[in-house]
């Protein structure tokens, strides 16, 4: 059950809120907070009395002991790129935002120790580049990777299409700085591989999405820049193909491949009509297509790739295929599949859902899903796609031509339970790298092992005792 919301925050504790980081960088009107209110579907539309920017972590450790001695909930907020509502706060109006944008500052970038120690406000795009600027990778990428920001992504624990052959956020963190919910300062920045001094505490606040402590700075994991890559858009049948054609590059190239993804016909199609300068690389259509890039320190790597889809196309696997001829081509291939996410909301309502299977599993997965959507709604369109190296789809359905939007997406609920009936069956997830939050908290008990939600509630209440640190959302 929810809790009850908390009442309004009197005007004299705002002021004492507002003194910490000044009038200049506390917003009040709200006109102005519409950008921290308002989340990238559309499905939340809070309010609040105030959203603070704090400029440094001595300003966030005074805020959460403030709210910590009067009870005052604080939601957590980086780049407003999150997809399940945990960084906004719930529609009462009795919840103070607390925006980490201004944190943008990267601290020190160790090539030996092949580390980047950025804070939490520093855009991800940003310290992407900041790692090329010493010839070094940091290999999350995310189609907000423009505006999303570290501590975000960490606290989300984000995923990408580079999570085939890097990990996922989880794996490209070796240490955290995390203001508590009592205001103390965990200092826990740290560059060692090796440190066997008792508990790994940072995995406890990295995909706790703001609800057990304020993530303020992080130690990256940098990698060796590729010297080579080669990406190929290919056409093929099935996702079943698509499979086959996953089994053999990693036969071939191993940890080489460094992107592997699915779309289908009707998601490109999509992109090419709404997305200006964008065309089909290939000469005639196909049900389904992959998207693939192979990344190494040695030249090389586009007879590899050449080769792959030769053993290929004579096993059958695919139907046709065309080679980024420049860096620059490489990256519009990429940009079809990064696209999709924006151009489905020109197709009317979608209704969507993150979710991950054994990667064996995916093809079946897709079938079934989509026929339950169709079956459900007859005239939907279902838009499986996504990482099928690491078995996460991003199974979406766009509304039925000429339907009405609103009473689409008032399904949105029994849509999602029925994928996630299949989830289930296949020993899945029912979030995969978008989280929980506000969207899949209720979800989440019925899915969730017992025991396993017992530990996260003792977690919680032994690191936010009085519930002040992202309410309402998670559990």
């Amino acid at each position: 059950m929810n809790k009850p919301l908390p009442p309004a925050i009197p005007a004299d504790l705002l002021q004492r809120f507002i003194a910490i980081v000044g009038e200049r960088y506390a917003i009040t009107q709200a006109a102005e907070q519409t950008a921290y209110l308002v989340e990238l579907r559309g499905l939340y539309h809070a309010h609040t009395p105030l959203v603070l920017r704090p400029g440094s972590v001595a300003e966030v450790a005074a805020i959460l002991k403030l709210a910590s001695e009067t009870g005052t909930p604080i939601v957590p907020q980086g780049g407003n790129t999150g997809l399940v509502g945990a960084q906004v706060p719930r529609d009462a109006g009795g919840e103070i935002v607390l925006s980490l944008k201004r944190l943008d500052k990267i601290r020190e970038i160790d090539a030996s120790s092949n580390t980047m120690t950025c804070e939490a406000g520093v855009v991800l795009q940003t310290a992407q580049e900041a790692a090329a600027g010493i010839d070094r990778l940091f290999p999350l990428s995310l189609g907000s990777e423009g505006s999303c920001t570290i501590g975000g992504n960490l606290s989300s624990n984000a995923g990408g299409v580079g999570a085939l052959a890097y990990g996922i956020a989880r794996d490209l963190v070796m240490g955290l700085e995390v203001v508590l919910a009592d205001g103390r300062v965990l200092h826990g920045l740290n560059k060692l591989k090796k440190d066997n001094t008792g508990y790994d505490l940072k995995n406890l606040f990295v995909g706790a999405e703001g609800t057990l402590g304020v993530i303020t700075a992080a130690v990256l994991k940098l990698f060796p820049r590729p010297r080579a890559t080669a990406v190929a858009f290919v056409g093929l049948k099935s996702p079943h193909e698509a499979l086959k054609l996953l089994t053999l590059a990693r036969q071939r190239a191993g940890s080489g491949v460094t992107t592997f993804e699915l779309m289908p016909r009707i998601g490109l199609e999509f992109v090419l009509r709404h997305m200006a300068g964008t065309r089909d690389p290939l000469a005639a259509p196909h049900a389904w297509y992959v998207i693939t890039e192979l990344s190494t320190t040695d030249e090389g790597v586009a007879g590899a790739l050449e080769d792959i889809l030769g053993a290929a196309f004579e096993q059958d696997i695919i139907e046709d295929a065309a080679l980024a001829g420049s860096l620059e081509q490489g990256k519009a291939f990429m940009h079809l599949r990064l696209a999709l996410s924006e151009v489905q909301g020109h197709e009317g309502g979608s209704i969507k859902d993150d979710v991950s299977v054994p990667v064996a599993q995916v093809p079946d997965f897709i079938a079934e899903a989509s026929a339950v959507a169709m079956k459900l709604i007859p005239g939907s369109r279902p838009v499986p796609f996504g990482h099928l190296g690491d078995g996460n789809i991003h199974f979406n359905v766009s509304q039925p031509v000429g339907a009405d939007k609103a009473a689409f997406l008032a399904r949105w609920k029994e849509v999602n339970a029925a994928v996630h009936e299949i989830v289930h069956k296949y020993h899945g997830s029912i979030s995969a790298e978008h989280g929980i939050g506000q969207l899949k908290r209720e979800l989440l008990p019925g899915v969730k092992d017992p025991v396993a939600l017992d530990l996260m509630r003792a977690i919680k209440a032994t690191l936010d005792p009085k519930g002040i640190l992202n309410p309402g959302k998670v559990l």
